[in-house]
């Protein structure tokens, strides 16, 4: 698979894992980079130290490349950035925030900078700032997400008629035939999160990769969408938040329930009861916790049976 997201990051597949808080840290990057997609390393669960510290066995762990993903609206951004450039870090994929705030200083560092949008109208503003691609997320995908609970089925197509860059689909796709589906509608190609999530390699905890596997059709919600729309399993915490709904609870009280270190809680320490479990639709898709190089070989073969059987009709 030879395209636009390939010759940009110079890899071998158009397959880039997402850079997903306390899953994806230098073991799950470095492996899928080695495996011929692009690693990410998820900065938005790191301190600038613990970055730095990921970045760097990354590079001993892998010559390929790889990058890191950055939410915008973290603490200690600034830091983060010098860190990535100090670092000689070649792909930036930023999030949850202006993309012109830091593509422009990046580029000038020799960066390949992508950018997650959940719209079209965003897409055109990334595009307008100058990123090199898009990343285009439905509301399928696992984690924070966007407000307007745009199908990755809808979205695609739409912001590839508006926009002429590289252009990533995500949200929803976990298998080859899914990759396919996403390639026929325009994508240059895909992100991957909840997969890569439930591997070995992902340093989120056992109990959550379980809870992953276990993960059935609507077992999870895009919810607090006061906040920061994030699709969680619906675990007891899940329904606390339903009821304080109920009770009619405010933004700020709901920012107080939610507190600091949920995700922490929930996806790294294996608090199945009291944490926020993050993960997409695609869930129930999911039913073992391979290594990345099997899952890897898994999205190809499907791929490559997906096509095979499209030419039959």
């Amino acid at each position: 698979m030879n395209t636009n997201i390939t010759k940009i990051f110079a890899i071998k597949h158009p397959i880039v894992q997402g850079g997903m808080i306390w899953n994806s840290g230098w073991r799950l990057a470095s492996a899928v980079s080695n495996a011929g997609g692009l690693g990410l390393i998820g900065a938005g669960s790191m301190y600038p130290d613990v970055l730095r510290a990921h970045i760097q066995k990354c590079k001993t762990a892998t010559s390929l490349p790889f990058g890191v993903n950055v939410p915008m609206l973290y603490p200690n951004i600034e830091e983060i950035i010098n860190i990535i450039i100090e670092e000689k870090i070649k792909i930036v994929f930023t999030s949850a925030g202006n993309p012109k705030t830091w593509t422009e200083i990046l580029q000038k560092e020799g960066i390949k900078v992508a950018h997650v949008v959940s719209s079209t109208k965003f897409a055109l503003k990334s595009q307008e700032a100058g990123v090199d691609a898009v990343v285009a997320e439905g509301f399928e995908a696992g984690g924070h997400n966007g407000r307007d609970e745009t199908t990755t089925l809808c979205l695609i197509p739409n912001v590839r008629k508006h926009i002429d860059i590289p252009l990533i689909a995500a949200g929803g796709i976990g298998t080859g035939s899914q990759i396919l589906a996403a390639m026929a509608l325009g994508a240059d190609g895909v992100q991957i999160g909840s997969r890569f999530a439930a591997t070995q390699e992902s340093s989120s905890n056992q109990l959550f990769k379980d809870t992953i596997v276990n993960t059935n059709e609507g077992d999870t919600q895009l919810t607090l969408k006061e906040l920061a729309p994030v699709r969680l399993i619906k675990n007891d915490f899940f329904n606390l938040i339903q009821e304080k709904y109920q009770q009619g609870t405010n933004a700020e009280e709901l920012n107080e329930l939610l507190g600091r270190g949920r995700s922490k809680k929930g996806m790294f320490e294996g608090d199945l009861i009291n944490g926020e479990l993050e993960i997409g639709q695609v869930a129930a898709l999911i039913n073992s916790i391979p290594s990345v190089a099997e899952v890897f070989e898994e999205l190809l073969s499907d791929y490559e049976k997906a096509k095979e059987n499209l030419l039959k009709f």
